[in-house]
């Protein structure tokens, strides 16, 4: 398994212009590794990154949209993958952090965990660049292609359980009106 924390360094080493959707567990370290105006958090909305991340990729085909999702989020929503597949955007990247946990509320394991495969739900829906990374070194030798190549791609990253606290401070509102500006 990977630790969350350094594979989102990776990510945030080697972006560039991407829009990047973040939610969950994954806002707590991603906010401190970028204050980019391209970032955009959605929380206390579960299960809705994929298909916000969605959105913006249609609303901006030339720019690449980096969804960080987690597992329980992609449970709440698994039809986002067959939405995401009819529509095939091609500037789509969908990494699932896994680590089997309903991590915000305090750890709560997700049902029937380790008895599913959401890479093979991913495949099921029609995707046809499916990644599965349990070591951070296999990780940093193919995000590069993941990311420069055409979507859409999703990628289950198996993740340890990161640490347990609350969200960073994020002003909603100030992020959304940011993002909305470096895009115009």
């Amino acid at each position: 398994m990977m630790e969350r924390s350094k594979l989102l360094e990776i990510i945030a080493e080697m972006r560039t212009d991407e829009i990047v959707v973040a939610t969950m567990s994954a806002i707590k370290d991603w906010k401190s590794l970028s204050s980019s105006p391209l970032d955009f958090y959605v929380a206390g909305a579960m299960g809705y990154a994929s298909s916000v991340g969605l959105g913006l990729a249609i609303a901006q085909p030339n720019r690449k949209v980096i969804i960080l999702d987690g597992d329980g989020s992609l449970l709440m929503n698994l039809g986002t993958l067959v939405t995401i597949v009819g529509i095939q955007p091609k500037n789509l990247i969908y990494f699932v952090l896994e680590n089997r946990l309903y991590e915000v509320p305090g750890g709560i394991p997700l049902p029937a965990a380790g008895k599913y495969n959401l890479a093979a739900f991913a495949r099921a829906a029609g995707f046809r660049k499916v990644h599965e990374l349990k070591r951070l070194t296999d990780f940093r030798k193919q995000v590069g292609a993941i990311l420069r190549g055409p979507g859409p791609t999703f990628a289950s990253l198996r993740v340890d359980k990161g640490p347990s606290g609350p969200f960073p401070p994020i002003n909603w509102a100030e992020t959304a009106r940011k993002l909305e500006k470096a895009l115009q």
